[in-house]
């Protein structure tokens, strides 16, 4: 069955870093009006069931205040099929991400940008060698500490040194950093901590941050982790 989506061809399978959802995505830069038929709220945004002129469909944007019955226009649009949500327990088909706008809605955006789908589709580079010395003081940590006591350190701070081999800045709101210390194993995945701060760095560099270890996260949109430290600041 043709849908409003189906002139956008899917370019590139994209395999989510966090290694939790799968799905092919499409990028665009169309637009697509709809009255709102379902709004469904999660922690960090708003999926909306719309009838546009061709079809029904979902889409999800920043959390919005959305009501049903809304007249809402969706811009930057980004396809992805067979999309995962673990806040709502739900696969979907198809769905678009994208930036809630037009004044139809009494769902002006929060004024924050939809995020697209996490662009950390590679592996992180430069991370041969890797020897950092682990952090001094109170709460100090290594990566692998830090992965491997999850129990005893959800909730709790945490300092940790490391390497920074992959920067996605502005995702969010935050930046978002993979760090690597030397310590724990590729094959377990005990080597790399995720990081969101709204600190900026840079690749290459060896920081040292002190944040909130949290567990189990699902931000939604696709960013779903066992495992980060969060409002992490960079120390001196």
């Amino acid at each position: 069955m043709k849908t409003a989506l189906s002139i956008l061809t899917v370019i590139t399978a994209t395999v989510l870093w966090a290694g939790e959802i799968s799905a092919a995505t499409t990028p665009a830069t169309s637009t697509v009006s709809g009255e709102v038929l379902e709004v469904k709220d999660v922690e960090s945004y708003t999926y909306l069931r719309l009838k546009t002129k061709d079809e029904e469909t979902w889409a999800a944007v920043a959390k919005s205040p959305v009501k049903t019955g809304a007249k809402v226009t969706i811009e930057n649009v980004t396809v992805m099929s067979n999309f995962e949500s673990k806040s709502l327990k739900k696969t979907f088909p198809t769905i678009m991400f994208g930036n809630l706008a037009g004044s139809g809605a009494s769902a002006q955006s929060n004024g924050s940008a939809m995020a697209k789908p996490h662009p950390a589709i590679a592996r992180p580079s430069d991370t041969q060698n890797i020897v950092v010395p682990k952090a001094s003081g109170a709460n100090a940590r290594t990566v692998a500490e830090i992965l491997t006591k999850t129990a005893e350190l959800k909730d709790k701070p945490v300092v940790v040194s490391g390497k920074v081999v992959k920067y996605n800045p502005g995702i969010m709101g935050k930046n978002w950093i993979h760090l690597r210390d030397g310590s724990g194993s590729t094959a377990d995945n005990t080597n790399d901590i995720l990081v969101t701060t709204v600190s900026e760095t840079q690749i290459g560099n060896v920081i040292t941050v002190k944040g909130i270890v949290r567990t189990d996260k699902d931000f939604g949109a696709g960013y779903s982790y066992k495992v980060l430290i969060e409002d992490a600041t960079l120390q001196k």
